[in-house]
Order: C-alpha cells, then sequence, then structure tokens
C-alpha cells in the first residue's frame, strides 16, 4: 500500500487515499472488458491531470482492440501532460497486435504512473516500468494489487503456469450427492442459480466434462439467456472415446467448437470412431501415451493454453473432478448447495470434506434464489 506525502501547490496531499480512490475506478473500468479480451489481460487505465482531475478513462475492451492507456491518454489528450497515469497492469512495451503503451505514456508528457502489479508476460515483466523510469516518470507499484490479480487471475495462470485456470463448478444436495444414482440426470439448482451458471458460461473460454456426463447428460453446453461476444469451446475428457457422435453438443458447432481430449493408442485403435466424430466436426486431441498417468492431465492442460484457452470451467462429472483436484489443476471452487437431500444410494461428489481439507482459502458463501453458492480458492503450495 502507498503511504507518501507530497507537496503540490503548496497543499500536503494524502496520496494512499487519493491513489486508491483512482485505482478503484480503474478496476471497475477492467471490468468492461471481462469475457472479451481472452487471452489478453483485462486492464483498465484513467489519467488524472495536475489538479486531480480525471481527463481520460480507458479500457481493454476486446482481444486485439486499444489497450486501456491508448484510450484514456487519447481521450485526456494535452491535458495528460503533467498528470498522472493510474493503470492496472505495467503498460506494455512490445509490439503484439497493437503497439507498445509504455512509450506513449512517456510521450504524453505523464509524470508519475501509479500501476497495480508487474506484467507477468515475459514479453514485458518489468521492461514497461523500466521505460518509464529511464525517462524520468516516477513510478509505483502494488496498489491494490491483491485486486489487480483477481481481476487477471486466467491471464496470470497462463503466464506463470502454462495453462488456463480452472474452476471446479458443482452442484450439491444438502447430504453432499451429486446425483440420484450412477449415470442418472438429476436436476439440482433453482433458476436464479441455473441464471448464475449460464453468465458464467458467458465469460469463459471454455467448459469442460468428463465422457461419463455426456452420456448421462448429453449436455449442449452453450451459455443461455446470456450474451457472448466470442465462440465457447467445449471440451469432453474422454480416454476412451465413448463420445457419440450423436452426442447433442456436437450439434451446435455453431456455437464454438468441439474438442474432445483422448489418449493416443486409443484414438488409434478406434479409427473409425475417431473418424466419425472428425465427421460430425469434433475436434480431437490427444495425449502421448508414453507420458506417467500424473503428467497427462497436465499435458492436455498446457495443449488447451497453447490454443488459446486461458479459463476454463469444469462442469464434472465426478470422476474428472477428483482427476483435477488430485492434479493440483484447480484453482477456484464454486459448489451450488439445494436444500434438496438425496440419501446415501446418491452418487457422492469428492471423497473428502473439500471445505475442510485445508486446501481452500477465501471462503465465501451467498445465497442465490433458492441455493446457496459456496466460492474459494484453492491454495497452491509446493512441495
Amino acid at each position: 500500500m502507498v503511504n507518501r506525502r507530497q507537496e503540490t501547490g503548496g497543499r500536503r496531499e494524502d496520496l494512499e487515499e487519493t491513489d486508491t480512490a483512482f485505482m478503484s475506478r480503474a478496476l471497475a473500468l477492467a471490468e468492461r472488458g471481462r469475457g472479451c479480451t481472452s487471452p489478453n489481460p483485462m486492464v483498465g487505465a484513467i489519467v488524472v491531470d495536475r489538479d486531480g482531475v480525471v481527463v481520460g478513462r480507458g479500457a481493454h475492451e476486446y482481444a486485439g482492440g486499444p489497450h486501456a492507456e491508448v484510450h484514456a491518454l487519447a481521450e485526456a489528450g494535452d491535458r495528460a501532460r503533467g498528470g498522472t497515469l493510474y493503470s492496472t497492469l505495467e503498460p506494455c512495451s512490445h509490439t503484439g497486435r497493437t503497439g507498445p503503451c509504455a512509450p506513449l505514456v512517456a510521450q504524453a508528457g505523464i509524470v508519475r504512473a501509479v500501476v497495480a502489479i508487474e506484467d507477468p508476460n515475459p514479453l514485458v515483466s518489468g521492461r514497461g516500468l523500466t521505460h518509464m523510469r529511464d525517462r524520468g516518470i516516477e513510478v509505483i507499484v502494488g496498489l491494490m494489487a491483491a485486486e489487480a490479480n483477481r481481476v487477471n487471475a486466467a491471464f496470470i495462470t497462463v503466464m506463470k503456469r502454462q495453462r488456463p485456470f480452472v474452476t471446479m463448478k458443482v452442484a450439491l444436495s444438502l447430504d453432499g450427492r451429486i446425483a440420484a444414482a450412477p449415470g442418472e440426470r438429476t436436476p439440482m439448482t433453482g433458476p436464479a442459480a441455473n441464471r448464475q451458471i449460464h453468465r458464467e458460461r458467458a465469460e469463459v473460454d471454455a467448459i469442460a466434462i468428463g465422457s461419463g456426463t455426456v452420456l448421462a447428460d448429453d449436455p449442449v453446453l452453450t451459455p443461455r439467456g446470456a450474451y457472448r461476444r466470442r465462440p465457447l469451446v467445449r471440451i469432453v475428457f474422454d480416454g476412451r472415446l465413448r463420445t457419440p457422435p450423436s452426442a447433442r453438443l456436437l450439434s451446435t458447432l455453431d456455437a464454438g467448437p468441439v474438442i474432445i481430449m483422448s489418449n493416443h493408442s486409443v484414438v488409434a485403435s478406434a479409427s473409425e470412431r475417431a473418424a466419425a466424430l472428425r465427421g460430425v466436426g469434433a475436434r480431437i486431441e490427444v495425449v502421448p501415451d508414453t507420458l506417467p498417468d500424473t503428467l497427462q492431465l497436465p499435458h492436455a492442460m498446457k495443449r488447451l493454453a497453447s490454443l488459446g484457452i486461458s479459463s476454463l470451467m469444469l462442469e464434472g462429472g465426478a470422476a474428472l473432478h477428483r482427476a483435477f483436484w488430485h492434479a493440483r489443476l484447480v484453482d477456484r471452487v464454486q459448489m451450488f448447495v439445494t436444500s434438496r437431500t438425496i440419501g446415501p444410494r446418491g452418487v457422492e461428489w469428492l471423497p473428502f470434506p473439500v471445505l475442510s481439507s485445508g486446501l481452500l482459502a477465501n471462503v465465501s458463501a451467498r445465497p442465490i434464489g433458492e441455493d446457496v453458492l459456496i466460492e474459494a480458492d484453492y491454495v497452491h503450495r509446493s512441495h
């Protein structure tokens, strides 16, 4: 947290309170890009003139579009000279689909830059900060870093772990069951929770399920009742290539591609089934059988990241959830708990109490209609 005092026009100002207020506004601007900027980060920027007046605002609103700083500086124009830039992420210093932002900040006459977090992209990674400092700009880094990290959790996960950010979502009965019986489709959540689930589907890059869920529920995995700007990738983890070509999700390719993750030997030995799936539009990605079991799922996740998938909603079933959990590939947990009780014959979710596992942090609970949503972050500890 910034805690400095500075003389400005003869007045002593508490910069901590002022900076926090402006950075909060920049973080709110960053949210405009939610669901639209991937695989780029969400960024918000504000330009404040030397008198403390906001003269420019900007957000990175879609991948390939102008960056937040570009919008904010363009709106500010000459009024940026002598002012302060507030940015939720380090201004970039390299040329990608757009030009670098750090030189624009210096050229605009900004004298002070307050940045929430350094860019984890190795193409940037402090170079933008250095560029500004080398040109006499006072640079402050770390204000509201926790909030900024949460906004860009998916982007940061891809950069640091080379895999998508994974949210494990489950609907549970009051007694911790996910279905009335194995292979039986069992609706759980009420209308309000269903609307929430579809809103989140509209924001992530991909949804993943196991082949057992395809056979039991035959879902279409599309966001319904929520606007989505980009195609939604649907992923089926299917080690035995059991997905039928008649599966309903393969009739919705206009909503986005369907990827089937399977093993190389299975695809090679079941060439007719693989050909049938490809014939109805499925994309089959194979995991080498030569990898140890403990590395096959991480390998698949790295492959998905290489395809531009930064965030993944893991919707089930129980076997897939267990595999991701034990592979330490879960970043966030969402449990929609209903008031319904199924009984001991129902299908158990995970074979241990998740909430008391010692691996969750920032646990919160809130009612959504007749259900309760419990959310928590998975704590990745090194061994």
